[in-house]
């Protein structure tokens, strides 16, 4: 990756300061008003990414109208109010390329006409740097579906839901590899593809978290060459440049960690280093604590427990001046899941004791965006892969119900995910009805997760339970996992 050089640019009309939200803050501070819409958004079931840095966007009138789950959640933190209220633009003003903001996005050539497809070619691949200094940007008139609020590039991406569908249209950044066949001259990017970047990552970790990652990873692949593109081309400005390489840090991260839930270990690790590398060369010791954390469940899952300890000690001396409690918890448990495979229950044990004092500190306005799965589902669904490594079945097995009883039905992946240990703990520990009875529930799931992960725990319970067909509901489970289309 090439450094990004920074000129400056001034817009053609700068954006106009929202007052009226900058009162409706009040005394709160942005961070402090940023969990507030986060737990806004829980009360409506909506799921958001609010910080305090969206906080200063809305304020600086640099997002004119909200997408449409903001919209939401801002309505209903305000009863009464409408956009116009809370100091919005209307929504049908912002649509259609005239009403763009120029540091939003390049202008558009008129000299072509620019082109959307649904899959962008090369997309079979990690990411090529081959192609990284020839691909271009380009815009696209707006859909009817999205508003202005980060970047053209967005506008024809998850449109519709469904995994399959989801997949096909994810491709947020991906329109630029497809401009390079057009013969666009490459620019610099502004603080719209900079938006679009973190909206991909956003995007990507919902989907994973409803869907599972086996439909989504090829697809994802192709927004990470884009993002690498920009880089290569340079910023507009120097705050540009920093969100670009943060950026494309946490989507390499994104795309690594479908690729390891995929059974892709290798593709995984090259991810997981690129952005380490991304994050050693800008001195970013936030996404250097993310990349050591996935570094160190990646090795866990490959059979190497000492390179696990040894990723996610470094990820905590990473994230230690961050300050975020829940943050040091969860790389403890990536500790404890290391020190499992080793078979050293005390190292374990000590990194247990560790993970749950500091997830009972609470949440705070430190904590990474990227962390929003880690809550008390989670904590319990870990610690079930801990006691299941040590071979600890019945303990193993109550932390997997209570992930499961705990985890929100709406993150269908991570459900299913819990089901599974949950059967697989039930199975080996001398359970076969029960385990057949939770291995039913993820076989019910399957319609709506696509993830290699899952599909292989439960052909592990199968075999486990093979021996049980006599005992109650088991033969009924066996048929029906017999029955599944292989997993190519």
């Amino acid at each position: 990756m090439a450094s990004s050089t920074v000129t400056s640019a001034q817009p053609d009309r700068p954006p106009r300061p929202n007052l009226a939200f900058r009162r409706l803050r009040g005394k709160r501070s942005p961070a402090e008003f940023a969990a507030a819409v986060r737990r806004a958004a829980r009360e409506i079931g909506e799921r958001v990414s609010c910080d305090a840095r969206y906080v200063g966007r809305v304020e600086a009138g640099e997002i004119r109208c909200p997408n449409y789950a903001y919209e939401r959640v801002f309505l209903h933190m305000f009863p009464g109010r409408t956009l116009t209220d809370l100091g919005f633009a209307p929504r049908s003003s912002v649509r259609g390329r005239q009403a763009r903001a120029a540091e939003d996005a390049p202008p558009a050539r008129t000299d072509r006409v620019p082109r959307a497809t649904t899959e962008t070619r090369g997309a079979r691949e990690p990411y090529d740097t081959r192609t990284a200094q020839n691909t271009r940007t380009t815009q696209y008139p707006y859909d009817r579906h999205h508003n202005n609020e980060e970047s053209d590039v967005l506008r024809r991406a998850f449109m519709t839901s469904g995994a399959t569908v989801a997949a096909a249209s994810l491709g947020p950044l991906g329109f630029a590899h497809d401009a390079a066949a057009a013969g666009h001259p490459l620019r610099r990017a502004g603080a719209g593809h900079a938006g679009a970047l973190e909206e991909a990552v956003r995007r990507i970790r919902l989907l994973d978290d409803r869907h599972g990652a086996d439909g989504l990873y090829r697809r994802a692949a192709a927004p990470l060459r884009t993002a690498y593109a920009l880089l290569d081309a340079g910023a507009t400005r120097q705050a540009t440049a920093d969100r670009l390489y943060a950026g494309a840090g946490e989507l390499a991260i994104s795309v690594g960690w479908l690729a390891h839930d995929s059974g892709r270990f290798d593709d995984a690790r090259s991810h997981y280093a690129e952005a380490l590398a991304t994050a050693r060369m800008t001195g970013d010791p936030a996404l250097e604590a993310h990349a050591f954390c996935n570094m160190a469940f990646l090795a866990r899952d490959a059979g190497r427990p000492r390179e696990a300890v040894r990723a996610a000690q470094a990820a905590q001396r990473a994230a230690r001046p961050l300050g975020s409690a829940r943050l040091m918890s969860l790389l403890a448990l990536r500790e404890a899941g290391g020190w499992a495979g080793l078979a050293d229950r005390t190292g374990c044990e000590q990194a247990l004791t560790r993970a749950q004092a500091l997830f009972g500190q609470g949440p705070s306005d430190a904590d990474p965006e990227w962390m929003s799965f880690y809550g008390e589902a989670e904590l319990e669904g870990l610690e079930a892969q801990c006691w299941s490594t040590l071979g600890d079945w019945p303990r193993a097995a109550r932390h997997a119900r209570r992930a499961a009883g705990l985890q929100d039905p709406h993150f269908t992946r991570n459900l299913a995910l819990y089901s599974a240990e949950l059967a697989d703990d039930l199975a080996r520990g001398g359970r076969p009805d029960e385990a057949a009875g939770a291995g039913m529930r993820v076989l019910d799931l399957l319609a709506e997760v696509q993830s290699s992960r899952i599909h292989t725990m439960l052909a592990g319970t199968a075999r486990v339970l093979l021996p049980h067909r006599r005992a109650s509901g088991v033969s009924a489970f066996l048929d029906r996992h017999a029955s599944l289309p292989r997993i190519p």
